[in-house]
């Protein structure tokens, strides 16, 4: 549109734009987020048999970018509580490092597979449906990954591909040999898978496969 001025300009003046309200900043995990008085978290019972006493894990989350779209909770601190002394330097000594991970921020779903990857010198166990626990190092990287999971920092999408499959692999060898390998009910002549410590490998197309996580010998 064309304005046409009827007077003499006398002088020019530049307006400016009234100043604009700062965008909100999207805060990431990192070591100088301050500890909040409150933290909201999850208690893990482990009962293994290596002791006649429960351990008690407890993570705490944070609550980060409240009330926005950004809105995450993030793992703070670890605690792990247990009436058996025997183990107390190295489980204060483990809290104090996962915890101080926790806060350093970025991805720490590594530390699943490194707690995993622990072995006891002295053996490890077998819980419940024939899964070995190589440590209790390990089903501590285990409960830290369930916790990690139901954050949703671990991809779903993944374990839905992974389950898929599993559940290929279990049908398939049900129909080779007439009998189901649902659940935890694998083969009595299952060996141990040492992908994921469960006693589920058995023999599919001349083919070494495990049940319960679908590694295979054959890619």
């Amino acid at each position: 549109m064309t304005i046409k001025i009827e007077q003499k300009i006398t002088g020019v003046e530049v307006v400016a734009e009234p100043p604009r309200a700062p965008a909100a900043e999207i805060i990431q995990m990192h070591e100088k987020v301050e500890r909040p008085e409150i933290l909201v978290g999850a208690t893990y019972k482990l009962k293994t048999p290596l002791s006649e006493h429960a351990l008690y894990v407890t993570i705490n989350d944070i609550l980060l970018n409240a009330g926005t779209a950004h809105e995450h909770r993030r793992p703070f601190e670890v605690f792990i509580n247990s009436k058996n002394m025997d183990h107390f330097q190295w489980i204060v000594a483990l809290t104090r490092i996962v915890s101080a991970v926790f806060r350093k921020g970025g991805d720490v779903t590594f530390l699943v597979d490194e707690l995993r990857s622990v072995f006891d010198p002295r053996g490890g166990y077998f819980k419940k449906g024939g899964r070995y626990m190589p440590s209790l190092v390990a089903e501590i990287g285990d409960v830290i990954e369930s916790h990690l999971r139901a954050l949703g920092m671990i991809d779903s999408a993944q374990d839905a591909e992974r389950e898929a499959h599993i559940a290929a692999t279990r049908a398939h060898y049900a129909s080779a040999h007439g009998n189901s390998a649902e659940g935890d009910g694998f083969p009595s002549a299952a060996t141990l898978c040492m992908h994921c410590h469960t006693k589920a490998v058995v023999a599919l197309e001349n083919c070494l496969t495990c049940l319960n996580c679908g590694d295979s010998k054959c890619g």
